[in-house]
């Protein structure tokens, strides 16, 4: 067994002792969304109740071969009422994450962070991924990805706060070692990556950011091994033991994931972090294991909150 699936089975394995995730599908009115929602569901990380129009989520199961009543539905107008009606659910506990369906991300995630919804946390919306490659000793997550288009600085603290409260719920209370990326590894007044990344690592020393080591402006190379650190003369406890890497923007982060993804051979399982439930976002061209691997993320969140280990 490769170590890939070495981490890989190591996370699937522990959501074995816990419950089925009540999970809110959102507007499943796609064949291929069920691809993931029945890999999940047979695997008992997810529970799923679908929400949206009826009568287009029985075309869709049954173009799947299951029958319309395969799942407990919940009718809904249009899609945006299938999300405000998921928020209402999470918001009274009745389901304890939200999965994407046929719909934009930015529909679904625009009711989640509604004030009315009551799903909102002291920190703002991000993503993250968590990797799974060969070609890196442990597993690590890149953020944000997907949803932060180009955060500032305090925006950027809440997306490595979140990333961080991830980390704790996946692997423990070990704390991780956190890199900021920029082109450079030194502070460029015309770079203003490299300023925010000076500016974080500072808050993290006066207690802005907790439960875990900062360090950057790193470049990608010397996040990741330690040889390219070495050469550099940079002194670290980051420096090619990165846990977590913060990206600048999302065109770095969507590009470096997928890089990885499709071009590396890199499993990438992504998760909304930030709400009060995790939130699933999967895609068509993601693997079955990818889509199984973003449901156990959201099943071990979930626990970790119930726990008190993240907010």
């Amino acid at each position: 067994m490769n170590q890939m699936d070495q981490h890989y089975d190591g996370l699937m394995a522990r959501c074995d002792p816990l419950p089925a995730l009540p999970t809110a599908v959102v507007h499943p009115v796609q064949a291929t969304v069920f691809e993931a929602v029945n890999d999940a569901a047979a695997a008992g990380l997810i529970s799923p109740v679908l929400i949206g129009p009826a009568a287009r989520i029985a075309t869709a199961l049954t173009e799947t071969g299951q029958p319309p009543d395969a799942y407990p539905v919940i009718d809904t107008e249009h899609s945006h009422a299938a999300a405000d009606k998921a928020a209402e659910l999470a918001a009274t506990g009745q389901v304890r994450a939200i999965m994407k369906g046929s719909l934009h991300s930015d529909e679904l995630l625009g009711a989640i962070i509604s004030p009315a919804a009551g799903l909102r946390t002291e920190r703002r919306i991000s993503h993250a991924f968590v990797m799974l490659t060969n070609d890196y000793p442990r597993p690590f997550i890149i953020t944000d990805a997907a949803v932060n288009v180009q955060p500032d600085l305090l925006e950027k603290a809440d997306i490595a706060q979140n990333a961080i409260g991830l980390w704790h719920a996946l692997f423990g209370p070990q704390k991780p070692h956190l890199a900021i990326l920029a082109a450079v590894e030194t502070v460029h007044p015309r770079m203003p990556a490299t300023i925010d990344a000076a500016a974080l690592c500072k808050m993290a020393d006066r207690g802005q950011i907790t439960g875990a080591l900062l360090d950057g402006p790193l470049a990608f190379d010397n996040a990741i091994s330690v040889r390219a650190a070495q050469e550099k003369g940079i002194d670290s406890v980051v420096a090619g033991h990165a846990d977590i890497l913060l990206v600048p923007d999302i065109e770095a982060g969507n590009m470096l994931a997928k890089q990885l993804i499709f071009m590396g051979h890199a499993e990438g399982a992504g998760i909304v972090l930030g709400a009060r439930v995790p939130v699933i976002l999967t895609s068509r061209a993601d693997s079955v294991r990818a889509r199984l691997l973003s449901c156990a993320l959201a099943v071990l969140l979930a626990d970790a909150r119930d726990r008190g280990q993240v907010k």
